[in-house]
């Protein structure tokens, strides 16, 4: 039986693998999300867990970076929600949380890296910006394969009992 704890460290390690999450708004955008690449700070992750927001590099111009921006220039922080499925579809989650933006030179040095040069002209790209996610909760789903929940059906199995130690919702 897996422990919220694990579930998490799972999570934690595919997120740090796979890195594409779909991101938007909770609200407005009709649940519209577009897929971004996850950076996680190496300073922050240890031993399976990771202590700190999720940032995306992204441009001034994209359609994201610019509601987020008019929501904190009218004093507020939207709130996020993202999705997340492993390459092997063993790890799933939605998180939620509240969205900022940033340009500060210091965090894009820090997060920097080939996979992100390749999209930019260098640090000093004009366009150049990071999206925050502060996640603070997720549903987190292990081992969901529907096929094997299919084949258990199709013999008289009961799916749901395989499954029912392998979501959790944790606070990030």
């Amino acid at each position: 039986m897996a422990t919220d704890a694990e579930i998490r460290s799972k999570f934690w390690k595919a997120l740090k693998s796979d890195r594409t999450m779909f991101l938007g708004l909770a609200e407005g955008e009709d649940g519209h999300a577009r897929p971004m690449t996850t950076q996680l700070d190496d300073a922050l992750y240890d031993s399976g867990e990771y202590f700190g927001p999720l940032w995306f590099f992204t441009a001034t111009d994209n359609a994201l970076y610019r509601m987020i921006q008019q929501a904190e220039l009218a004093g507020g922080q939207p709130r996020a929600m993202a999705h997340f499925a492993s390459k092997g579809h063993d790890v799933c989650a939605t998180l939620h949380g509240t969205l900022s933006t940033t340009r500060e030179r210091a965090i894009i040095d820090r997060l920097w890296n080939r996979f992100v040069a390749a999209w930019y002209e260098g640090k000093d790209d004009p366009k150049i910006a990071l999206v925050r996610l502060d996640a603070e909760d997720a549903e987190i789903w292990i081992d969901a394969s529907s096929i094997v929940a299919g084949i258990k059906m199709l013999v008289g199995i009961d799916p749901k009992t395989d499954y029912k130690d392998k979501v959790a919702e944790v606070r990030l």
